[in-house]
This record gives C-alpha cells, sequence and structure tokens, in this order.
C-alpha cells in the first residue's frame, strides 16, 4: 500500500487525474483551508473562557481534519464501486445509532435535543455521518429503479423515511429536511414519475407542519424569524445577534480577528452561526468571494454529472453537489434572515468532527465520480511536462 496516498499534500498520483477532479481537489483544500482560518478567528474567544485556551477548539479541529484527510485521500483513490457496494450496510447501521441516540442514558443531550452518543471520549452524531451514505444508497436505488422489484423499492424507501424520521424525533428539524430534500432530488434527477416525487414532496411538507406545529420551540423561530425585532432579548435574540454581524461587516470587513460579535453577544458561533462571524471580519466582499467558490464547486459538479455515463455515479455527482453546496446556502440563508432559523452547520467551516468527516467524504466521492469519468482521456501532467520538454529540444536542435 502507497500511504503517501493518505496524505493529500503527497499524494503523487494527483498528476493523473482528470481536470475536473483536480479543481475541485484544489477548491475542497482551498475551502477547507479558509474555513480553519475563520474557526480560528470564530471559536477563539469562546474557547479561551470556557477552557482558559484560546485554541482549544481549532487544535480539535485540526486534528478532526487530520482523520477526514486520511477519509478523503482512501476514497479519492478507491473505485467508486467497492464504496457504492458497503453503502447500504453503513446506511443501516447509523439507522440503527440514530434511534440509539434516543435511548435515555446513551444518548447526549445538548440544547434539549439528543443527536449524539459517546464511544468514550469521542462524541458520534449519525445524522451527519450518514448524509453521504444516504447520497450513494439514494443514487444506487433510484439509478436502477426501472430493474428494481416493487419489495426492494418499497424496503429501501422505508429506510429512507425510517432515518429521516429518527432525524426528526431527536428532534433536528433542518437535518431532516436536508436529507429529506437531497433524496428527493437524486429522484428527480433520475427522471422518477412526477405522480410519485409530487405524493412524496406533499407527504414531506405535511411532515414538516406536524413538526412545527407539535415542537413549541420550532414554532418560535419560524413566528421569529418573520419579525426578530419584535422579541429581541428573546426567541429573535439569534438571529438579531446575526444580523447585526453580517450587517456590522460593511463593504470590506471590520478584519481577520475584529469581530464584535464573536465577543459573547452572537450564540453558537462556532457552528451554527459561523457565517456571520466571516461576513463581520471579511465583509460584503469576502461574502461574495465565498458565495463565487460554492458557484465553482457547483458548476464543477453539475460539469461532472453531465460528463458521467454511469447512471448511479450521475446521481451520485448530483447529490454531492446538492448536500454541499445546498448545505452551505441553507447556512447562508440561516445566518441572513433568509430562512427560519435552524442548526446546520457550514461544510468545512463550522466547528465539529462529524461534520468535517461527512463534509470530505462527500467531496471525495465527487471527486472520484470525476476521476472515474474522464480518466481514460486524461494525461499526466508529468507527461504533459516531458512532451514539452522534447518539444523543447527538438526545436532547439533544430534552430541550431
Amino acid at each position: 500500500m502507497n500511504f503517501r496516498r493518505l496524505i493529500p499534500f503527497f499524494d503523487d498520483s494527483v498528476s493523473s487525474w482528470a481536470l475536473e477532479a483536480r479543481l475541485l481537489r484544489w477548491l475542497t483544500l482551498i475551502w477547507l483551508f479558509v474555513g480553519l482560518i475563520v474557526l480560528f478567528s470564530a471559536s477563539y474567544a469562546v474557547a479561551d473562557d470556557r477552557h482558559n485556551d484560546g485554541l482549544y477548539y481549532f487544535k480539535r479541529q485540526v486534528l478532526w481534519v487530520l482523520v477526514a484527510s486520511i477519509v478523503f485521500n482512501i476514497i479519492v483513490n478507491l473505485p467508486l464501486r467497492k464504496v457504492i457496494n458497503i453503502s447500504h450496510w453503513v446506511a443501516i447501521v447509523l439507522l440503527g445509532v440514530i434511534f440509539l441516540t434516543l435511548v435515555p442514558g446513551l444518548g447526549k443531550k445538548a440544547f434539549d435535543a439528543s443527536r449524539w452518543i459517546a464511544i468514550g471520549p469521542i462524541p458520534i452524531q449519525p445524522s451527519e455521518l450518514i448524509k453521504p451514505f444516504l447520497v450513494l444508497q439514494s443514487a444506487r436505488l433510484f439509478g436502477q429503479w426501472e430493474r428494481l422489484s416493487w419489495r426492494v423499492r418499497f424496503f429501501w424507501l422505508g429506510i429512507f423515511s425510517l432515518i429521516i424520521l429518527g432525524i426528526l424525533i431527536q428532534p433536528n428539524l433542518s437535518t431532516a429536511a436536508l436529507c429529506g430534500m437531497t433524496i428527493w432530488l437524486i429522484a428527480l434527477a433520475a427522471g422518477l414519475p412526477y405522480k410519485y416525487l409530487g405524493g412524496t414532496a406533499a407527504g414531506g411538507v405535511l411532515l414538516g407542519v406536524l413538526s412545527i406545529s407539535i415542537k413549541e420551540y420550532q414554532r418560535k423561530r419560524v413566528l421569529s424569524f418573520l419579525n426578530p425585532w419584535a422579541d429581541p432579548t428573546g426567541d429573535g435574540y439569534q438571529l438579531v445577534q446575526s444580523l447585526l454581524a453580517v450587517g456590522s461587516g460593511k463593504q470590506w470587513g471590520a478584519g481577520f480577528g475584529l469581530s464584535q460579535q464573536k465577543l459573547f453577544y452572537l450564540p453558537i458561533q462556532d457552528t451554527d452561526f459561523i457565517f456571520a462571524v466571516f461576513a463581520e471580519e471579511f465583509g460584503f466582499v469576502g461574502s461574495i468571494m465565498l458565495l463565487v467558490l460554492l458557484a465553482l464547486y457547483a458548476t464543477l459538479g453539475l460539469i461532472i454529472a453531465y460528463k458521467t455515463k454511469h447512471s448511479v455515479y450521475r446521481l451520485v455527482a448530483i447529490g454531492v453537489t446538492v448536500l454541499m453546496v445546498g448545505q452551505s446556502l441553507l447556512h447562508v440563508g440561516v445566518t441572513t434572515g433568509a430562512l427560519p432559523t435552524t442548526g446546520l452547520p457550514l461544510p468545512l467551516f463550522s466547528y465539529g468532527g462529524n461534520s468535517m468527516i461527512a463534509s470530505l467524504l462527500s467531496a471525495a466521492l465527487l471527486i472520484r465520480v470525476a476521476r472515474e469519468s474522464s480518466e481514460a482521456d486524461v494525461v499526466p501532467l508529468r507527461e504533459e511536462s516531458e512532451n514539452r520538454r522534447r518539444r523543447r529540444l527538438f526545436q532547439r536542435n533544430n534552430i541550431s
């Protein structure tokens, strides 16, 4: 085994990758690097106050990045067929863990939600880890829909429903909605009949309305989103502080590390509202640059999906693009008041090992699709350099 391939910066196989795969790799690394810088700033004050160590969260995030990077490089160098062949087992195991988080004494509570289960000192959040495997299994199901029996179809539709229901019960409405939308969009891209899609969409909306009706705090969040200034110190507090942070950034931002709202005004500033800190420190220009990065990522993802001839791989590319870019846009929408306040992390920015592993694993899947869809047409970079060198020598010899 080539251990150099486990470390992104020492992977010598990159020169033979397809152009889209190389570009995606660099976009992912830039996204990750910027995210670490922003997390350092967003978490320093609160880490210093809680743990007497301003680098407490940053150091742990770096450790998770190292672990996730190894997973990332294993996936980009592993045939996608092998990953898809185990995705159903991983999805079923994580479904079981989702319901284990609901068991008193096993589930770890935070903010009145039981979303974690501890394995020793390591907290596991199955609703985050299941996202890339949900994409894989959805692509596998809908990409072969016409060849499958109704028994198999109903089985996996039931598994998907249980996953969404389990996440919803935790409660985690935002992640349940994201997972549901991702599955639905993959089914739409696969060309499933509109009568199925319409009925599923209506059922999902009704389930969301029911959850909001039952859970008082969710209902208050939706109502406060409509007019957060009506209760700026109560239900509207998070959004008001986020809007103050975003507005304070103005055109060019306050400067790196100079956010005022992160100094114990803005809650959960290192996870659910980290974009607000970014917008305050880097301003409108920095925010637009981040949106441009997301647009480039989405464009590459769709180009890869278009070029891929394998139907299942095409749906994987679409699903990962929806997951990475869609979740990012939902996070931005929440922090800017365009969407109701929910707890969605910003991929590769927000603090959390589970989110980091899920995000880098998803990015690796998209890169792997790019490699397998275009590998036959690739000329390695080293080979290109060698060809140029030979042409120069040939021209020099002719001149002399």
